[in-house]
């Protein structure tokens, strides 16, 4: 009984280790392997690798959502693409996020789509940019058709392909029930048809936004606003994004904060047309910035109070602070900056680098007080290298050869057109020095202009 009991022992622990060993051997398999393919699969990885330039792991990836029984229907999508300037790179990249289009129809869709956007001048890099991300949805639209429809209401080839390249997806509308109703909308609303053009293509996310919940409302608030047919168009020019906004709670409700300041309909027709954007600030910050203005003394019955909204409005207050920053760097109060402000309110429009740099020319180079500065505002809109620069090179060279006088007033110098400036002190000495046209030109600088500096005459502060 005991060797009976020892034999099932043995016989039970040799069974045991038989599977203890083939368990190992199956959960301990080289990584290096990988599950066989069956061959239809191993015939589409072999495809993807040799012909687009596939990893083998990206390959079998691939192949989960592709099978390539025989190579001629992929072998002439492939060929297509090379015909239309796309790169073996471009091809994997395609392929790799729309493996589909290597099985699809050329002839119903495909092959007419990319022939157009070719005649179109769309091709290799842009047309791989448009199918690496779109791919064989953009391929498989209509594109003949809505082409077709812009080019028959206005639109030039040239717009048709910065509307292409720009937003592909317009193609997956149907021009006729999606974009017709809006292009006719806009017209009865007497826009003509070079400037319906103008604004779609510069906004071309109005085509897929509601007629009747966007755009229409947006509308009835422009002709409200601004009366005419004509304002409209040109307010569109300046910000034509206007239409995409949401005219309810941003706009109604800064145009009651102008208004309960005494702000006539007049002068918010003229801050919409200067800059719409203006009216689309945070109604908190809006009310905020009025009521700032109005503390500072502008009259809400003028233009300046207009401009001293829109000046504060188009920038952050960090950016505000940053520039009277850069004022007081140069001795300047905040009252002296702000007392330029409301002589010229644009004077704050400026950009800190230019304020610094303008500043150092006149304070360090032409010897001019920033106190005068101040009480001239214009000079630090005005273009150092342009005007400024060239105008000081020719007044220094006129005065060092004693052609002018001190008593001319640099700051009309600096103030008069082009023409006037060229007429007067440029081809009127032009005979007697002719290194004045150089120095007009900017082909003679000066390091330091002290003749220039003497020109600074306190009647003209």
């Amino acid at each position: 009984m005991l060797r009976s009991l020892s034999t099932k022992l043995s016989d039970l622990k040799s069974k045991t280790s038989t599977l203890s060993n083939g368990l190992w051997s199956y959960f301990h398999k080289p990584t290096s392997e990988t599950p066989k393919l069956t061959e239809p699969h191993s015939l589409t990885v072999s495809y993807l690798q040799k012909s687009c330039g596939f990893s083998k792991k990206s390959a079998i990836s691939a192949s989960k959502k592709l099978l390539i029984e025989t190579p001629e229907k992929a072998d002439s999508v492939l060929e297509l693409m090379r015909t239309h300037g796309l790169t073996q790179t471009h091809i994997r990249d395609i392929i790799a996020n729309r493996p589909g289009l290597l099985l699809a129809n050329l002839d119903y869709k495909i092959r007419p789509n990319m022939e157009l956007f070719k005649s179109l001048g769309i091709s290799g890099n842009c047309l791989a940019k448009m199918l690496s991300t779109r791919g064989s949805r953009l391929l498989q639209c209509d594109v003949v058709r809505t082409v077709e429809f812009f080019r028959k209401h206005g639109f030039s080839d040239e717009k048709i392909t910065m509307m292409t390249v720009k937003r592909p997806r317009i193609y997956f509308c149907d021009s006729n029930t999606v974009f017709k109703p809006k292009l006719k909308f806009f017209m009865s609303m007497g826009l003509s048809e070079e400037e319906v053009v103008n604004f779609v293509s510069s906004q071309l996310q109005i085509l897929e936004r509601s007629l009747e919940n966007q755009i229409i409302p947006c509308f009835e608030l422009l002709v409200r606003i601004l009366g005419t047919v004509e304002n409209i168009g040109k307010a569109l020019r300046v910000y034509s994004e206007v239409l995409l906004r949401n005219v309810e709670n941003r706009i109604e409700p800064n145009l009651s904060v102008l208004i309960s300041h005494g702000v006539s309909e007049g002068l918010i027709s003229r801050i919409f047309m200067i800059d719409p954007k203006v009216l689309l600030s945070s109604t908190h910050r809006f009310t905020k910035i009025v009521d700032e203005v109005e503390q500072l003394g502008f009259d809400p019955k003028t233009m300046k109070f207009v401009l001293a909204i829109r000046s504060m409005a188009v920038m952050r207050e960090t950016g505000w602070e940053q520039k009277l920053e850069a004022f007081r760097s140069f001795g300047l109060s905040r009252d002296q900056v702000y007392s330029a402000f409301k002589s010229q309110p644009w004077f704050m429009l400026t950009s800190e680098k230019k304020i610094r740099r303008v500043m150092d020319f006149y304070v360090n180079r032409l010897k001019i007080q920033p106190s005068t500065i101040c009480m001239k505002p214009f000079l630090v809109r005005i273009s150092l290298e342009k005007r400024v620069i060239p105008r000081s090179s020719v007044l220094e060279l006129l005065m060092s050869k004693g052609l002018i006088n001190k008593d001319i007033s640099i700051f009309q110098a600096f103030k008069i057109t082009e023409k006037e400036f060229a007429k007067k002190l440029v081809r009127k000495y032009q005979q007697a020095l002719p290194d004045v046209v150089d120095a007009y030109s900017g082909m003679i600088r000066h390091k330091e202009f002290p003749f220039v500096s003497q020109m600074i005459n306190p009647c003209d502060v």
